[in-house]
């Protein structure tokens, strides 16, 4: 299989989907890599480190998409990027697409070029998610750092720290969603000194929170509900929206009168925006311009891409958690998909269909949906 890597261009998207490292691994089993110049500056990867692996470097990412089977990538394709799509006609692209969360028109060229495109985020295994948690983690830290950041007077924040501070109140943190990326923000502010409340929905996943973090005096698990959260946002200076259901349009669970309710300067960092944003008010910002300040003085920060800020550890666990995968895809083709239930929903779009349910009900085109088995 000739396998293929992009210079990635999203806003400040410095990671990229090999490391030299699973190059080798690649082209020791006798696949062909390809690597677009430069792909891996960002994340302290050198043209020569991926030449001395056994990968061939071309500059035109049209020659690039040309040559390949199978294209990696972290990020979905942006607009610029689609007729690069029309010279990829039926072959496989993996990588983190959210179809729920972007722009329709991306689904529409993958199904108008027969794409097969599979979603590092819907891939399972036991009932967990191994190509989205490693992300998560990261993204779960970032929400807490830059938290911290925004909530600084600079930038119309209420002037305090997530820390313990002598004589001074202790800044209240609420995290909403029990998965990866809660958990990791909850534990992240908790252990700068935050008084923190997690909020989940599951009683079971409640249970094994309160397990958890027992012996942390500083997080309260909560019964997530609307009465729940109204209660409890309004002294919260820092609201971490992390509410996620695989493949599917984020549920909005903080409504407008609960933002409303905030104190002026709180911030919000909904990370569920990759699939849409489980926050009212929230949209996509950037790291160019990372965050918007409405008129009632909430501060929103929803980059989609966080861990592109901290390319080198990213793209290390990213790497390490999907090319096992990749080298069965690369190895069998669809066979391997076959093969592999948790694999196999990893797929998303098919021989001009959408083969994921939940993504064709949230695009309202199950007119284009087709049952894979």
């Amino acid at each position: 299989m000739n396998i293929a890597t992009l210079k990635e261009i999203k806003d400040n998207e410095n990671r990229v989907g090999l490391t030299p490292q699973g190059t080798e691994k690649l082209t020791q089993k006798n696949h062909q890599v390809i690597v677009q110049k430069n792909a891996g500056n960002g994340a302290g990867f050198s043209n020569k480190e991926y030449i001395d692996a056994g990968a061939e470097i071309l500059d035109d990412p049209k020659e690039i998409v040309k040559k390949s089977d199978i294209l990696v990538k972290v990020k979905e394709p942006l607009e610029s990027e689609y007729g690069l799509l029309e010279l990829f006609k039926g072959k496989t692209l993996f990588t983190y697409l959210h179809l729920s969360g972007v722009p329709k028109s991306l689904t529409k060229k993958l199904l108008e070029n027969r794409i097969t495109g599979i979603a590092y985020e819907t891939v399972e295994n036991n009932g967990t998610l191994p190509l989205l948690a490693p992300m998560s983690q990261v993204a779960g830290v970032l929400a807490i750092q830059y938290g911290a950041e925004y909530l600084q007077k600079k930038y119309g924040g209420r002037g305090i720290t997530l820390g313990r501070i002598d004589n001074t109140p202790t800044a209240k943190v609420i995290v909403i969603g029990g998965g990866v990326v809660g958990c990791t923000s909850a534990a992240t502010a908790a252990g700068m000194g935050s008084s923190v409340k997690l909020f989940e929905i599951d009683d079971e996943k409640i249970k094994k929170l309160k397990e958890k973090y027992s012996e942390y005096e500083n997080i309260e698990i909560i019964k997530s509900s609307s009465e729940t959260i109204s209660e409890n946002i309004k002294d919260a200076d820092l609201v971490v929206g992390a509410v996620l259901i695989a493949g599917a349009k984020a549920p909005v669970v903080v409504n407008k009168d609960m933002v409303h309710s905030m104190k002026k300067g709180s911030v919000i960092v909904d990370v569920a925006i990759d699939q849409g944003g489980c926050v009212f008010g929230s949209c996509p910002t950037s790291h160019t311009n990372p965050i918007c300040t409405k008129e009632n003085g909430i501060i929103y920060c929803c980059v989609p891409n966080m861990p592109g800020q901290v390319a080198l550890q990213s793209t290390q666990a990213l790497t390490n958690s999907t090319l096992p995968y990749l080298i069965k895809l690369a190895d069998k083709g669809m066979a391997a998909l076959k093969t592999d239930p948790g694999f196999l929903k990893g797929l998303n779009t098919y021989n001009g269909k959408i083969v994921n349910k939940v993504i064709a009900k949230d695009l309202d085109m199950m007119d284009l949906y087709q049952e894979i088995n």
